[in-house]
């Protein structure tokens, strides 16, 4: 499985609502964060290593209600901490 990020910028006021339905109608979405700057919320996915990302996020994130912009960061190396 391989992680990616998408940062999605919501309609003014529905940023919960369309976290609410990925969670619910996406199996692919891990965690869904509200974040602070020009975006609204940043989904981690973990997609299997041979589906396209580009088709997952055009017909599954782009298909949520209340988008009006993302931005999708594909992982390389995961790093972590002794603690």
């Amino acid at each position: 499985m391989r992680p990616i990020f998408i940062m999605v910028k919501c309609e003014l006021g529905r940023a919960y609502d369309t976290a609410e339905h990925a969670v619910d109608e996406i199996e692919e979405v891990s965690e869904i964060y509200s974040i602070s700057g020009q975006f609204d919320l940043m989904v981690k996915c973990y997609l299997p290593e041979d589906m396209d990302v580009g088709r997952f996020v055009n017909s599954r994130i782009h298909a949520l209600p209340h988008i009006k912009d993302t931005m999708t960061l594909i992982t390389f190396n995961a790093f972590a901490g002794k603690g």
